[in-house]
């Protein structure tokens, strides 16, 4: 299994402008066979710092994702959003656990 885990950040300005294109491109992330979870949130204390949470059954899955029409839809979108700071980490993971 594979986690990603980072934020992205965008002008706080942009954030209502924002949140069309990342409600589609959750949704339609969340719609691929082999996502297990996607999500984006805002930090409650650095308004326009968006916490990315995704996990993919394996390699395979994420190349897919990322020759995916929403994903190429999502990036053509960070220029007018104001979107230009990444900060995202793929990490191999087990069977998760509960605690």
């Amino acid at each position: 299994m594979l986690l990603i885990i980072g934020t992205i950040r965008l002008p706080a300005g942009r954030l209502d402008a924002a949140r069309p294109a990342m409600a589609s491109m959750v949704e339609a992330s969340r719609a691929e066979a082999a996502c297990l979870e996607y999500s984006y949130a805002e930090d409650v204390l650095d308004r326009g710092l968006i916490h990315v949470k995704e996990c993919w059954t394996d390699r395979t899955a994420l190349g897919a994702h990322f020759r995916s029409v929403h994903i190429a839809n999502w990036r053509a979108s960070w220029p007018s959003l104001g979107i230009g700071e990444r900060n995202l980490r793929l990490y191999e993971v087990g069977d998760p656990q509960p605690i």
